[in-house]
């Protein structure tokens, strides 16, 4: 592996994170490395990782700034595409393999941490283009604020005040989702979140309504993302008893699936959801300090599913 393909994973975590889709990370890292290769002068480039980090961040940058104006027309609720990676608990998920693609499956590139779940991808989407691109290069990549002004083309001041105003952001979103813990007080509990996620799964499919009521927060909330190709909420649903309604009614008319698969999902505990064999919706779990259950989040648009459908395809 030459040194700069060694820089794949970290410029398609930092993409993925910055753009919350796949396709479009893989897009702007494979332009950017091809653009690089061609670069005429690379013997006065003295920084390799931080002249291609540069290079995407930037890129990543004017097409968030573009995808905010395509949303405005977006049906339904907007979600992160989910990365789907080996982990699931006991190595269920490890059957999974591979995919196939430009190359392999993009989600294979995506570097796990704790710090940065779906949970947070989902947040993260409430700060701007500029706040997000600063946060993640602080977070991610532990850039110190004289390298992250180079890539941002601001003051290190400035820099310092952004980072400072989207921790302040997210800290109160982070209430909203509920967890002292920052974003997810159970990303250290992963047998327990898997424990509970099945828990529920098996309510559901049992028709336990009290059950899942008792699992869910009072105030939780649950967002389905279609995009207009396939049945979903187009708002998002509140409150622990019309959740488990959600869930109980979709059950009783054959639409929550078949099967449920374990998979870690962008750096959390989740499940691929199949119908007549086929993946069908990713199921992604969230919860407060009292561990109980606060958010759900079911990815239903197939577009968003092309990855998951093609490594599920390669396993199957």
């Amino acid at each position: 592996m030459s040194t700069v393909e060694s820089y794949r994973p970290l410029l398609m975590t930092l993409a993925y994170r910055m753009l919350g889709s796949l396709s479009e990370a893989e897009d702007i890292v494979q332009d950017a490395l091809a653009d690089y290769a061609m670069t005429v002068d690379r013997g006065s480039i003295r920084h390799e990782k931080a002249y291609l980090v540069r290079m995407v961040t930037n890129r990543s940058l004017k097409l968030k700034q573009s995808a905010r104006k395509r949303r405005e027309f977006y049906v339904g609720q907007w979600l992160p595409e989910p990365a789907i990676s080996d982990g699931g608990i006991g190595g269920a998920a490890a059957a999974l393999g591979s995919a196939t693609g430009k190359n392999g499956n993009p989600a294979n590139y995506i570097e796990r941490q704790e710090n940065i779940t779906y949970v947070m991808l989902v947040m993260l989407e409430r700060l701007t283009a500029v706040e997000r691109a600063v946060f993640l290069l602080r977070e991610t990549l532990d850039f110190d604020y004289g390298e992250i002004s180079d890539v941002v083309q601001k003051s290190e001041a400035n820099c310092r005040k952004i980072f400072s105003r989207a921790k302040e952001k997210l800290q109160g979103l982070a209430g909203e989702v509920g967890g002292a813990e920052a974003i997810d007080p159970m990303r250290r509990n992963e047998e327990q979140a898997w424990a509970i996620a099945k828990a529920f799964l098996q309510a559901v499919e049992t028709g336990n309504s009290s059950a899942l009521v008792d699992m869910l927060a009072h105030d939780a909330v649950l967002v389905t993302d279609g995009g207009d190709k396939a049945r979903a909420a187009i708002n998002p649903i509140e409150g622990s008893e019309r959740i488990a309604a959600f869930f109980i009614g979709n059950a009783r008319k054959g639409t929550m699936g078949d099967s449920f698969l374990p998979v870690d999902v962008s750096g959390q505990p989740g499940f691929i959801v199949t119908q007549d064999g086929q993946p069908a919706m990713v199921m992604v779990f969230g919860w407060d300090a009292e561990k109980l259950i606060s958010r759900i989040f079911i990815i239903l648009n197939p577009d968003k599913l092309e990855c998951v459908t093609n490594r599920f395809s390669a396993w199957s």
